[in-house]
């Protein structure tokens, strides 16, 4: 597991895409710039999909790790946008 500190979380196993990424938006704007949002998600289009809408976005993916159970979790530091 990672060391890494979030200064927030959510889970969007439950959604599918393109609702996987609104939610993860939703949740990032909420937190202020240079804060870390921990996300976790399916393995697929999710895990495809999410960090690099992330980083069109201009946010710093920091991290993503597989969990071992089909999700993983993601780490995006939000970028000053």
């Amino acid at each position: 597991m990672s060391e890494i500190k979030s200064d927030a979380y959510i889970d969007i196993t439950d959604v599918v895409c393109p609702m996987t990424f609104v939610k993860t938006k939703v949740a990032i704007e909420d937190i202020e710039n240079g804060q870390v949002l921990e996300v976790k998600m399916n393995e697929g289009e999710p895990v495809l999909n999410v960090p690099r809408s992330l980083k069109e976005e201009g946010h710093k993916v920091i991290s993503v790790e597989n969990n071992g159970d089909r999700t993983f979790t993601v780490w995006v530091k939000k970028g000053d946008i």
